[in-house]
């Protein structure tokens, strides 16, 4: 039953199904006890396109991840204007920086379609890292890929070419470690990859047909297929 839409995230909210719980990257590297705590704790919920999952300011109380949909970090700077920081794809977990240091967030984490998210309660995490090489292990691996990625989305954001642009930030949609459970097509329509990128729907749309043309992605029905990953991250992709 689809959920109704003025009911808040949290009233929305309902424990984790097995299935879920085992489509989680890092339920596997926990020991029985550590399981049976994140099963009795773990909650999902189903979020509307629009809705924020996090806001600026507001004190962290989950770990989320994502099931399945798309969202984006994002913030204002001071001019009011909206500044994308990345995207986020199924199976990506975010926000463990905020909860380890136990400060308020600062970003706001959106929606861009309707999408399922999963929610560790904070001091559920903390008893996990806690009793858990394997999750101490997968949270290394985490922050440090997520910092190669806001490296890279610092760089991408000097370029002056378009085409770059949406390459570079599809490429971090791809990334195995961060987001898991993407497969071969990338469920994503070209406005929003626009609200990611930064750019009109129609500079996106001939961006996509400059990488098409190099041979790095494919358009397919419903999202894309990338052909070549590393082309995506190194190519320069001027106009043929």
């Amino acid at each position: 039953m689809t959920p109704t839409p003025s009911l808040t995230l949290l009233e929305r909210r309902r424990a984790a199904t097995q299935e879920e719980l085992e489509a989680i990257a890092w339920w596997h590297v926990l020991n029985p006890e550590c399981k049976r705590r994140v099963k009795e704790d773990v909650l999902v919920g189903q979020v509307h396109s629009g809705e924020l999952v996090c806001r600026t300011g507001r004190s962290p109380t989950y770990w989320f991840g994502l099931l399945e949909g798309l969202l984006k970090m994002s913030n204002d700077n001071v001019n009011g204007q909206s500044i994308t920081f990345s995207g986020v794809a199924p199976g990506g977990w975010f926000g463990e920086g905020t909860l380890l240091k136990r400060e308020p967030y600062r970003y706001n984490i959106q929606a861009l379609r309707t999408s399922m998210v999963a929610a560790l309660p904070i001091d559920t995490f903390h008893e996990v890292l806690d009793h858990s090489i394997g999750f101490n292990r997968f949270i290394m691996n985490q922050l440090n890929e997520r910092l190669g990625q806001f490296v890279a989305a610092r760089e991408t954001e000097r370029l002056n070419s378009p085409n770059m642009r949406v390459a570079r930030s599809l490429a971090a949609l791809f990334n195995p470690v961060l987001f898991p459970a993407v497969e071969e097509v990338l469920r994503i329509t070209q406005q929003e990859l626009a609200y990611l990128v930064g750019l009109s729907r129609q500079r996106v749309n001939e961006a996509l047909t400059v990488l098409e043309s190099y041979g790095a992605i494919r358009v397919a029905y419903g999202g894309l297929i990338v052909s070549d990953l590393q082309l995506l991250r190194t190519g320069t992709f001027e106009r043929q």
